[in-house]
This record gives C-alpha cells, sequence and structure tokens, in this order.
C-alpha cells in the first residue's frame, strides 16, 4: 500500500492563481523553496527577492495601490523583521496576504529559531494580523485560499503559518555520519 502525499507547494501555486496573485515578495526560504521557484516560473507574476522582510511588506502596498495582488513568503523567524513595518498596511487598511513557515517547534535544531517561533502568532495578532494556522498539508491550499480572500475582500492582513510538521525537520545529525 503507499501513501499518497499532497504536494502542497504545487497546490498553494495553483491557489495564488487562481486568486488573481501576480506579485510574489519573498526571503529566500528552504521550505519555501519549490512555491518560489514556480512563482518564479510564471510569466504572469512578478517575483521579488527581498533583502529583508519589510521591503516585501512596503512593495505589496504599492502593488495593491497600483491594483495587483501580492503575497509575501516568510519563515517565522522574518516576522521579527516586519512589526514595524505592518504598522502602515494596519493603518491604511491595506490588504496583507502572508504564508510563513514556520521553525523553532517540530523537532527544531536550531535553539536560536525557538524564541520567534513562539512569538510569531502573538507578535502578529499584536499588529491585527489575522493568523491562521495549519498542521495538515491537505489543510494548507484552503488556508491560503480562505487567507486571500479574508484579505483582499475584507481589506485585512491575514497570516497562514505552516507548521513544522508540514515541512519535516531538519536533522543535521545524519548528515555528521
Amino acid at each position: 500500500m503507499t501513501e499518497t502525499v499532497l504536494d502542497w507547494p504545487a497546490e498553494v501555486f495553483q491557489t495564488l492563481q487562481a486568486e488573481g496573485i501576480t506579485q510574489v515578495c519573498h526571503v529566500p526560504d528552504a521550505g519555501h523553496s519549490r512555491l518560489i521557484k514556480m512563482c518564479e516560473e510564471d510569466n504572469a507574476m512578478s517575483t521579488v527577492t527581498c533583502t529583508t522582510e519589510q521591503e516585501g511588506i512596503y512593495a505589496l502596498a504599492g502593488a495593491y495601490l497600483g491594483g495587483a495582488k501580492g503575497v509575501m513568503l516568510l519563515q517565522s523567524s522574518g516576522v521579527g523583521n516586519i512589526i514595524n513595518a505592518l504598522a502602515m498596511p494596519n493603518t491604511c487598511r491595506i490588504p496583507l496576504l502572508m504564508v510563513a513557515t514556520m521553525r523553532g517547534e517540530w523537532g527544531e535544531f536550531n535553539s536560536w529559531q525557538v524564541p520567534m517561533g513562539q512569538g510569531t502568532p502573538g507578535s502578529l495578532e499584536a499588529m491585527g494580523v489575522r493568523v491562521i494556522r495549519v498542521d495538515n498539508p491537505d489543510e494548507v491550499p484552503k488556508a491560503v485560499k480562505a487567507a486571500s480572500r479574508l484579505a483582499f475582500d475584507g481589506q485585512q492582513m491575514v497570516a497562514v503559518l505552516i507548521s513544522q510538521k508540514v515541512l519535516g525537520f531538519k536533522d543535521f545529525r545524519e548528515l555528521a555520519k
């Protein structure tokens, strides 16, 4: 008996296309690498590699004001970098869609990732972001679709947090052998 595994990056990519997302901002992240590659290869999407996550927040606000929908792909450790930048879309009621891969949980090997992983949901909520957490790969595309609708139809800031359970954990001890 074989187990069918959902290809959540491909499903999320199709969801982004269906939702009319044309602007994708990101800081390179292994958890999003397949999704980023698909977005880069799509001629209908403009993909911007940011040097810091807050650049993406401002770029997406500008894209929205220009009539485009966008998404910020980031890691939970990058959430700490965007807190001040979230004041602008919050105050101006500019929709913001974020998809964050989580670190600092579920078998994390890097202790530096743990504090921000724990603080991510609360930090986002404190800035007025609606948080949708996903622990199952089957739920990721549906959560991104729901978040997109809430963001752009409801003029909200929304973040989908993809659990480390979905991504799996890195074990560099195996590499050392």
